[in-house]
């Protein structure tokens, strides 16, 4: 049986509505449907014709007529969210009911903000009735309004409204002053707004019991200007003051962080009657303070500490009462998963972290399960997010856990998947843009090393270690940006530790030495793998002719670039030399490899590699590279290679005196093959090319 039980009949009835309103309706001279016959519907039932219209994605300018009938369809509580319609069509259909809320948030079609208070506002009835009025990521525009005509009506027209959603708009420090002067004010979000002064609140400071301010990047206010404001907000029992971490450096966000921390370790009189404050994302935060600030409000039941390194602190485990979000367990992950549903930042998070949490779970978690896919309905075009959320469900209906799982909600998620595969179909792996995106994110870096520690520390090799180490190897290739933060989160002493913990996995050294070859290549990175232990402990791989010959390349590959520039070398002399030696001699015992061992985007980390000038062991370790691919994918690398102008550098080579004889051969070679597909695709476009008459 089924936990989630069959639709409701009402759901089946409307259902059936939807479907069949082509039937139902005549057509107006403007377009718009109108209904042929209706009776009175119950008026809840009207709004939730409306809801299933607009989840349908059927509710548009010609649709939202049939609410053109205010008596037989009486609408009180309206959604229009993400909907295609005009000011016209919005004007006609809803503003002559008398609602009490109105979810505008992302529509579509034209219509703004100033659209949509001014058309409420000419409804008498709607002028005190309004309640709850969400208008999240329009554009308000007022301007143009009134360059069309239409007179500036404010939001304190709406004299009955509670809660008010701005956030992802254009709101600004004026529109922020006529809010505040709504006399019934509980709730307002301005997250994501342009407002860079928040001292208007004051005006409603009695009345405000919920702000929510996430990521203000526009403030100009000093944490003593802010925590001022914040102390007069007598009401407030909910503060959001968050912060999306990812696109922060250093510098932005500054007065926020001290904020924060002000807050934190300052007087308990300041919101002594908060029982939510979300400060996820915020940096230089204490565990110390957080501590204190609990202990000073006994009436705090939730603290959002996302991405913000203290969620696991061992304080919380005596705080039975206290929900939390964060990274530290499941509970708090899954938290995450719940409040920030429209965040993408933190659902990407949360999910990071739930897939390291279930990566050997063995009890079916449908719960969970249903919150993966809710993120993924949430934002069906943020790719980081699917990346993430596609891995959780594998990891949530593996082998038996599906078979616990409610059918509803298989169905929900199979459908969900195929969805993702929908809107992402070439994405079975990145594209260069793509992976240049992902590769500044220092975020993603953490994670991945993150999992390869977890899985290092108890020594084991599974698909996850291996996807990590890929991606990784991925993420740095030909991106200097993500091999410094690749350095900087310390990944250089985990991978040390993986060669020397994975001696006899030929699969896993491969990955972790690809990675070490990546930040070779990087001149300016060259001096951080300076290190003789780990340059010995390299070379020790390349002599040992018991090591898989894909290994020893990698291995080559690293000494080779850094031999290669003998005045940013800082060891002994006598190591670069005993370098290029074993380079030349271990490289002359490979065998040829069949399988396709490695693919490159470009040839143009060989370039300083092949000038005449290099030492023979630099030289045939490049030219070995070059023959291996070209010998397996010789079309593409053929004409990679004359593209990118390594012919030339190849010729030169084979006919310079002082060139070694090997190298010359393998050059030879590689020219031969070059030279054999010119000649087979000058004569396929021969037999190709339309003959005249």
């Amino acid at each position: 049986m089924d936990a989630e039980g069959p639709p409701t009949l009402c759901d089946l009835c409307l259902a059936q509505v939807c479907q069949s309103l082509s039937s139902l309706c005549s057509m107006r001279a403007d377009g718009s449907m109108s209904l042929i016959w209706a009776p009175v519907f119950p008026q809840e039932t009207a709004d939730q014709l409306l809801n299933h219209m607009a989840a349908k994605e059927i509710l548009n300018d010609t649709t939202v007529g049939i609410f053109r009938s205010c008596k037989e369809l009486r609408l009180r509580r309206a959604s229009i969210q993400s909907c295609p319609l005009s000011a016209e069509a919005f004007r006609l259909a809803l503003c002559p009911h008398r609602l009490l809320e109105l979810d505008a948030s992302w529509v579509s079609g034209g219509l703004t903000g100033a659209d949509i208070v001014s058309g409420l506002a000419s409804n008498p009835e709607c002028r005190s009735s309004l309640q709850r009025l969400s208008l999240s990521g329009l554009r308000l525009d007022w301007e143009s309004l009134e360059a069309n005509g239409g007179i500036h009506v404010g939001f304190s027209s709406l004299r009955g409204l509670r809660m008010l959603n701005l956030a992802n708009t254009d709101l600004n420090d004026a529109a922020l002053e006529d809010i505040c002067n709504l006399p019934h004010l509980e709730t307002l979000d301005i997250s994501c707004s342009a407002i860079s002064k928040l001292t208007a609140l004051l005006e409603c400071k009695n009345t405000l019991r919920s702000l929510i301010a996430h990521r203000q990047r526009h403030l100009d206010m000093s944490p003593a200007q802010l925590l001022f404001v914040f102390s007069q907000l007598h009401a407030l029992k909910h503060l959001d003051f968050s912060e999306h971490h990812f696109s922060v450096d250093d510098s932005d966000g500054r007065d926020g962080d001290e904020t924060v921390r002000q807050l934190l370790e300052g007087s308990p009189q300041v919101l002594p009657s908060l029982v939510s404050l979300d400060i996820s994302g915020r940096k230089r935060i204490s565990e110390a303070a957080i501590r204190s600030f609990v202990e000073s409000r006994s009436g705090l039941v939730f603290l959002g500490l996302l991405a913000t390194g203290v969620s696991s602190c061992d304080f919380f485990s005596t705080q039975k009462s206290l929900k939390v979000t964060g990274e530290a367990d499941e509970n708090q992950v899954c938290e995450a998963l719940r409040r920030y549903r429209d965040r993408e930042c933190f659902i990407r998070e949360a999910l990071v972290h739930l897939y390291s949490l279930t990566t050997d779970t063995d009890k079916p978690q449908p719960d969970v399960l249903k919150l993966v896919v809710s993120g993924m309905q949430r934002h069906p075009t943020s790719l980081h997010i699917h990346l993430v959320a596609t891995a959780c469900v594998f990891n949530l209906t593996t082998q038996d856990l599906a078979q616990a799982m409610p059918i509803s909600l298989l169905s929900s998620t199979v459908t969900q998947l195929l969805n993702t595969m929908k809107n992402f179909p070439n994405h079975q792996q990145l594209s260069t843009e793509e992976m240049a995106q992902f590769s500044k994110d220092i975020f993603i870096m953490k994670q991945l090393l993150a999992i390869v520690q977890q899985k290092a520390m108890v020594g084991v090799v599974d698909s996850t270690l291996k996807f990590a180490l890929s991606a990784l190897w991925n993420l740095t290739d030909e991106m200097p940006v993500a091999a410094r933060n690749f350095i900087e989160c310390r990944g250089l002493e985990l991978y040390e530790e993986v060669l020397e913990s994975y001696y006899t996995e030929p699969s896993i050294q491969q990955k972790v030495l690809g990675l070490l070859n990546n930040i070779a290549e990087v001149e300016e990175l060259q001096a951080d793998l300076m290190e003789e232990d780990i340059l010995e402990h390299i070379l020790s791989l390349l002599q040992d002719s018991q090591v898989d010959v894909g290994v020893r390349y990698f291995a080559g590959g690293i000494l080779a670039h850094l031999a290669s520039r003998p005045d940013a070398w800082t060891l002994e002399n006598e190591l670069r030399s005993t370098v290029l030696k074993q380079l030349h001699d271990s490289i002359m015992t490979w065998t040829h490899l069949e399988r396709e061992m490695v693919s490159y985007r470009s040839f143009h980390p060989f370039c300083p590699l092949l000038q005449t000038c290099q030492p023979a062991g630099v030289q045939l370790w490049a030219v070995w590279a070059i023959h291996l691919v070209c010998t397996q994918n010789t079309s593409h690398y053929s004409s990679m290679l004359e593209k990118e102008g390594l012919t030339e550098l190849l010729k030169a080579l084979a006919a310079h005196p002082s060139t070694h004889s090997d190298i010359k051969g393998l050059s030879d070679s590689v020219l031969s093959m070059v030279e054999q597909h010119q000649i087979h695709a000058g004569a396929f476009n021969n037999q190709t090319a339309p003959q005249r008459s």
